[in-house]
């Protein structure tokens, strides 16, 4: 582990140089630091950080930093003994940017930036740029080749780029890699796997399941696992939990490979205070503002980023095409927008500053989202950047051009709470809350929305998924099930969070990994298997997923039926054609005198129910006929006994023209 050294006060060879001497720039021209004091410099990494360089016939490293209040920057490593007096780098005119070279120096090696502040004092930062990070509780940056990378995805980027977006099924396995799966046999390193293995059991799990995307936590460097990869000091770094920069690249690779799309948290909103991060970095504010009304968080104790300068714009629009370029990711998930989009996010009165025309949005915020989502959009390729935006604020998935954000989707927190609100009450009341389930459905086109069950809902004594259901064990598993049609049957792209497919008791924690042994348990296999055919449904039938953001993918049947606690609906295709028909029993009643309303006379074929999918094999009746006669305001019916926490889903051909 490369240790923080204070300054070594015996001179050595090096030292007696003039710096101005040891170097000239080599690898950033005026038009890259004009570009860069712009905030336009897209490939702001391939000269910023450490890089392989040739200079004076000698082969070397290249270091670039930014500390325009510094005094003086040094390149500290092993090969100088952790010297700040070694290696000087030469401040480059104008641009708050220093440059230095160390020759022989290759892949692997740790090094940090040695600032020496306007006080007088030495810090010692890991590298903003640098691209792999020491094994925590290691901080030193590590010099790593991500150039050469043989990839096998071409097929699925260029399909990628052909297919639409909003129109393609999205159903995505939420996963963090350390409490996923571990390894026992490896304590020296807490058990993590890496990322070369963790691709393997990746793609069998998605795979049998039917996810089509893994959004995974955690993935750019933090010091603290608690922190679950919500506090970045690498940003351009892939964990070294889990191995090298390569290994994650040949995780996405395989992936892609089999047809699974990978996701990405994205931090731009704050930073932890970790001496050798972001934080006060040249010994003054430089990535976050300077007040600290507004570069500091009051509810995480985190520093802000400083969006107003072109230079901290640059480093984090840079580091999300990073991402999407240098490592083939498909979409970006953006962590608390809210807190940046709001000056009072958090924070009492007086402890916030108005913006200009004295309100409450941030102004520098709102111009960083338009300008870096304009990029995305602009490059037409599918990639997709996703808003975990907690608020009304309105257009969040708008073109910047018609005034929005332009994130391509919206996780739908206010159906998130309204659903788990609805579905922790004991079924008795459930009919004087029936609106907290159809409410969502008023605002469903507003935006490009994701249903979430995640991560945050199964943390701080919220009690898993299965134990937020009420009643006894077997009601909390039907229960659940019927949560979990509905919300598919739902307008909307989807997520689940791990453990939830299968009803884990416990709360996730990570320190250890999934209850794995529960999936071979009747009721947690049962689940899981129905939650398989689910995904399997979502996936065959376009009417699940090709209309989410239009009323003509959607209408009730049957909103209003409180005093039985039943929903009814219907899902088309882009045809009005070929439609499903969900009827959901929110209570352990049976009804075995019920009938639903259907559009159109014929067929109505059950594909699923309760226990999963149905198939001829099931034995079960799976063709009813409707029969002429109003019922939920329609002209057909069809009759179901349908047993307490019931559910099915019916599939049948309409002849008329979409609703």
């Amino acid at each position: 582990m490369a240790k923080t050294k204070k300054a070594v006060t015996s001179k050595t060879a090096s030292e007696k140089k003039k710096p101005e001497k040891q170097l000239d720039p080599v690898f950033l021209t005026p038009f890259d630091r004009y570009l860069l004091a712009r905030g336009t410099d897209y490939k702001v990494y391939q000269k910023m950080g450490a890089h392989p360089a040739v200079h004076e016939g000698k082969k070397g490293m290249h270091f670039a930093v930014w500390a325009p209040h510094a005094k003086a920057v040094s390149i500290v490593c092993d090969r100088n003994q952790w010297d700040p007096k070694a290696n000087y780098m030469l401040p480059l005119e104008k641009s708050g940017i220093y440059e230095g070279f160390i020759p022989d120096m290759g892949f692997g090696e740790t090094y940090k930036y040695a600032i020496l502040t306007k006080k007088g004092d030495v810090l010692y930062k890991a590298d903003p740029y640098g691209f792999s990070s020491e094994f925590r509780p290691g901080t030193a940056s590590k010099t790593a080749d991500i150039a050469g990378y043989k990839w096998g995805d071409a097929k699925w980027m260029r399909d990628r780029a052909s297919k639409g977006t909003f129109d393609q099924p999205l159903a995505i396995y939420e996963c963090h890699l350390g409490s996923w799966l571990k390894a026992e046999d490896r304590p020296e390193r807490d058990g993590f796997m890496n990322y070369r293995e963790y691709a393997k059991e990746l793609v069998d799990y998605c795979k049998y399941m039917g996810y089509t995307h893994v959004e995974l936590m955690g993935i750019a460097e933090y010091p603290f696992d608690g922190s679950w990869g919500y506090q970045v000091t690498g940003y351009y770094a892939p964990t070294s939990r889990y191995g090298e920069p390569k290994d994650f690249m040949y995780l996405v690779d395989t992936l892609h490979k089999n047809g699974i799309g990978v996701i990405l948290d994205w931090v731009p909103a704050h930073f932890p205070k970790d001496a050798h991060g972001l934080a006060d970095f040249d010994g003054e504010p430089l990535y976050e503002y300077a007040d600290p009304r507004m570069g500091e968080h009051p509810d995480w104790g985190t520093k802000c980023f400083d969006y107003s300068k072109n230079e901290v714009k640059n480093f984090m629009i840079g580091n999300a095409l990073y991402w999407y370029d240098e490592y083939h990711v498909d979409g970006l998930r953006v962590d608390a927008v809210a807190s940046m989009l709001y000056l009072d996010y958090g924070r009492k009165d007086g402890q916030w500053v108005p913006n200009r025309f004295g309100g409450n949005g941030n102004l520098d915020a709102m111009e960083f989202f338009k300008h870096l989502n304009s990029v995305i959009r602009g490059r037409k390729d599918g990639t997709i950047i996703i808003a975990e935006e907690s608020t009304a604020w309105p257009k969040v998935t708008t073109r910047p051009e018609d005034d929005g954000l332009g994130f391509t989707y919206k996780w739908n927190m206010g159906w998130m709470h309204d659903f788990l609100d609805y579905m922790k009450l004991d079924p008795y009341f459930r009919k004087d809350n029936h609106n907290k389930m159809t409410f969502g459905m008023s605002y469903a086109t507003s935006e490009k929305f994701i249903l979430v069950l995640s991560h945050d809902e199964v943390v701080h004594l919220k009690c898993s998924m299965i134990n937020k259901m009420p009643g006894l064990e077997g009601d909390k598993f039907r229960n659940l099930k019927c949560g979990y049609l509905f919300m598919f049957g739902h307008a909307g792209k989807k997520l689940l969070f791990m453990g939830q497919d299968f009803a884990q008791f416990h709360e996730w924690d990570e320190k250890v990994q999934l209850n794995w042994e529960l999936c071979d348990q009747p009721l947690n296999k049962d689940m899981q298997n129905f939650v398989r055919d689910l995904l399997h449904m979502y996936r065959k039938y376009p009417a699940m997923y090709e209309l989410d953001d239009s009323w003509e993918g959607f209408y009730w049947i049957n909103a209003d039926d409180a005093s039985r606690s039943i929903f009814s609906f219907v899902r088309q295709d882009k045809t009005g054609k070929n439609s499903l028909l969900f009827v959901v029993n929110m209570t352990p009643v049976d009804r075995p005198d019920y009938m639903v309303g259907a559009p159109v006379k014929g067929k109505y074929t059950l594909i699923l129910d309760q226990d999963g999918e149905v198939t001829p094999k099931s034995e079960k009746q799976r063709v009813f006929t409707a029969e002429k006669g109003e019922c939920d305001k329609q002209p057909f019916r069809v009759r179901y006994p349908l047993p307490g926490y019931g559910c099915a889903v019916f599939r049948f051909n309409n002849p008329k023209e979409k609703k």
